[in-house]
């Protein structure tokens, strides 16, 4: 197996210097990094991370806590705060994901193999967890869920404005009667969600009709189910907003099934923008939320605390926008 001093052996230089470029130290010329790089590489070097993780005092290990794995994160939501943390992380971390539901006893859980712990908070029964954690002197960050603590680092997107933006839209299409779907009523962002649209009902003055509204889970079957419980009323949404795109889909699937039209009988808004929602016929409008940018911001501040850099300001807000498609119909051109 080649070593350091092995690399250094064959370049005539010290095996400090090796160390240094390896590890992308300002401290070596960028020339001469980049060529000693290339001589490892050649050479088939790898990196030992065990004594990598003696010297520099790290394990190398990031925790990931999800709310819930099983129950409302769909596996969009999973792949892409993932693939916005792997965008941010070297080869030299491992990440590990688990579900704070599953935590029998909070005493119980090894922070000492962890770097650092990225929060994904969905719900306010987290709060247990993330009081624990500050308990811990381990750097984390909260990510999803606004959070109100001054010092915690936090990350959020604004699903508010998301939500007024799409409802807006709606509106000046002339939708007045509006329903919504939507998720575990235990999590943060199904209520934020709620109270945006409310919100815009109320400044409209429109109606807000107890028997438009539907609590489900996040997942496709509860949109579906819901859905076919707002079909039995008398009369029916002109539109209705889903609180997440999987919701928004059986949501469809169910009017389809009682043999109406998306969105010449009801018009559909989701949020997320997940990937499938512009291949749906009709494709899906939507809200989009910046997942990957959260997690990736999230994941940024999170190893700066690791590195013992001071992280300002504690809170971000990132923006969301409508994605407009096909799935809401202009009843200004019908009448």
């Amino acid at each position: 197996m080649v070593t350091i001093k092995d690399i250094a052996k064959q370049l005539g230089i010290s095996h400090t210097t090796v160390s240094r470029a390896l590890n992308n130290s300002p401290l070596v010329k960028p020339e001469t990094r980049a060529h000693i790089q290339s001589v490892a590489k050649e050479l088939n070097y790898v990196p030992n991370f065990n004594a990598k993780s003696l010297v520099n005092q790290k394990n190398y290990m990031i925790g990931l806590f999800f709310s819930s794995i099983s129950q409302g994160t769909s596996s969009s939501f999973l792949v892409d705060t993932i693939t916005g943390i792997r965008s941010v992380l070297d080869a030299t971390y491992s990440l590990s994901v688990e579900g704070i539901d599953e935590i029998k006893q909070l005493a119980e859980i090894n922070f000492q193999r962890y770097d650092g712990i990225l929060v994904m908070s969905q719900s306010e029964t987290d709060q247990a967890f993330i009081e624990h954690l500050k308990q811990q002197n381990l750097p984390f960050v909260v990510v999803n869920r606004l959070v109100d603590d001054p010092e915690i680092i936090n990350v959020v997107a604004d699903d508010a404005q998301g939500v007024t933006t799409g409802i807006e839209y709606a509106i000046t299409l002339g939708h007045q009667k509006i329903g919504y779907i939507g998720g575990f009523e235990s999590f943060h962002s199904s209520n934020e969600r709620r109270k945006a649209l409310v919100a815009s009902l109320e400044k409209h003055e429109l109606p807000i009709i107890p028997e438009f509204f539907r609590s489900g889970n996040y997942s496709l079957e509860s949109g579906f189910q819901q859905m076919i419980q707002l079909l039995k009323n008398p009369e029916f949404p002109t539109l209705i907003f889903c609180a997440n795109d999987d919701m928004a889909i059986g949501a469809m699937r169910a009017i389809d099934a009682a043999g109406l039209k998306v969105p010449a009988d009801i018009s559909i808004i989701g949020f997320d923008d997940t990937p499938i929602t512009s291949y749906l016929n009709p494709p899906l409008t939507t809200i989009h939320k910046p997942l990957k940018k959260i997690s990736r911001l999230g994941t940024k501040l999170l190893l700066e605390q690791i590195e013992h850099k001071e992280v300002t300001p504690r809170r971000y807000e990132i923006p969301t926008t409508l994605v407009v498609r096909q799935s809401v119909e202009n009843l200004q051109k019908i009448t």
